[in-house]
């Protein structure tokens, strides 16, 4: 037989990551043979709200600039005017004061954790994520020689802080988290998170180590019902931020975030290096010029939230009305609940029987639940109420 011509590491990689895969296949499939109007696909976080009107307007009057060499190459960071006006934002979400090079705009939140983890990793060392967590963390951190190890949650899938305490070693580089989460929905209070400052500054104290608080914070402005997101480096001096504007604009295919690190964070001359390099060297370059000078207008800028969380408490009273047990989602827009038998995966193949489509936990690394995503149309929700019945009788028959 001859051997497969691409890398072992990716045909692991590409099984690893096989449920989202398999999910949007069988979407396409059920789509193809039912009609698109019959499926209910909850699988994909696409955000499907328009951008705000000043998105639209800055992108106009950006496009429209014929400056000679608005499309030039800039510093690897970003243009300096833009990291001035994120600075500000990262000043009124964070309380700190970071300057405009303490800013490093990105592709996304993915390239912003590629490159942050190309900074700070050596060979072998350990990021902690509790659970549930992106599935793609595990391939950002492999990328760059790094280990996820992944710790439990709580019940109502807050931090716990003892699993997050336990689980550090000599190797343990930084701690990651992703406020409100995906696939939970959960924000990460502000108790919670002192709590784990707490035994960071001391764990670190003890080692004679830093270890850095990372947050992956791409739905910050996602929240619901007067719910907000802690100031992270108001408490922990060692944090670095990694965000994207694809949920909060709406533009997940324009590719553009930042990264922004503490202005007091440890060796922080040669950390804003690593960073800069690492965005050049992993071929990102720069983040996208015209987005970077559309972003700048608009940081503070969200879509109406008010329709996620309509779309979610219409999902609450369909899943209550089904049987189905769940934490309510305090932001982003997903929910994470319990299967009604123990294995997940065949709840969701039952599920598919009705036509909705949804991911199992496994691939969020706690298997027992599943995640659906609400970023649809109101009308997809409400038809689905029967068939989530029906697949919750048939999976307890």
């Amino acid at each position: 037989m001859t051997a497969i011509s691409i890398a072992d590491k990716m045909v692991s990689f590409m099984e690893s990551s096989s449920w989202i895969r398999k999910m949007f296949e069988e979407g396409a499939r059920l789509k193809r043979e039912h009609g698109a109007e019959k499926v209910c696909d909850f699988s994909l976080g696409n955000p499907d709200l328009p951008p705000p009107e000043a998105f639209q307007a800055a992108l106009e009057r950006m496009a429209s600039d014929r400056t000679p060499g608005v499309h030039s190459y800039m510093p690897n960071a970003g243009l300096p005017w833009v990291r001035e006006k994120i600075a500000e934002q990262v000043e009124r979400d964070h309380q700190a004061k970071p300057g405009a090079d303490d800013i490093i705009m990105t592709c996304g939140a993915a390239g912003g954790l590629n490159i942050i983890f190309k900074a700070i990793l050596n060979p072998g060392e350990e990021v902690i994520v509790p659970r549930p967590f992106f599935v793609e963390y595990h391939f950002y951190t492999d990328n760059h020689g790094g280990k996820l190890v992944p710790v439990r949650c709580n019940q109502d899938f807050s931090l716990d802080i003892d699993a997050i305490k336990d689980a550090i070693t000599e190797k343990t580089k930084a701690v990651l988290i992703n406020s409100p989460n995906n696939p939970s929905g959960v924000i990460y209070q502000e108790d919670s998170i002192k709590e784990l400052v707490h035994m960071l500054k001391d764990t670190a104290a003890q080692r004679g180590r830093t270890i850095f608080l990372i947050s992956d914070e791409p739905y910050r402005k996602l929240v619901f019902s007067g719910s907000t997101c802690p100031p992270l480096m108001k408490h922990y001096t060692d944090t670095i931020i990694t965000t994207s504007f694809s949920k909060d604009l709406s533009i997940p295919g324009e590719r553009i975030g930042y990264v922004a690190v503490h202005p007091d964070i440890t060796d922080k001359t040669p950390l804003l290096g690593a960073l800069n390099l690492a965005n050049r060297i992993l071929g990102f370059v720069n983040a996208p010029a015209l987005m970077q000078r559309v972003v700048a207008e608009v940081a503070s800028e969200k879509v109406d939230t008010s329709i996620y969380e309509k779309r979610r408490d219409l999902f609450a009273e369909i899943l209550t009305r089904a049987g189905l047990s769940f934490t309510i989602p305090q932001g982003a827009f997903y929910f994470f609940p319990r299967s009604p038998i123990e294995d997940e995966t065949q709840f969701v193949r039952i599920l598919q029987e009705e036509l909705i489509l949804t991911v199992p936990g496994s691939g969020f690394g706690l298997p027992g639940h599943f995640r659906i995503a609400f970023c649809v149309a109101d009308d997809v929700i409400r038809r689905s109420e029967e068939g989530f019945k029906r697949a919750v009788q048939k999976s307890m028959s």
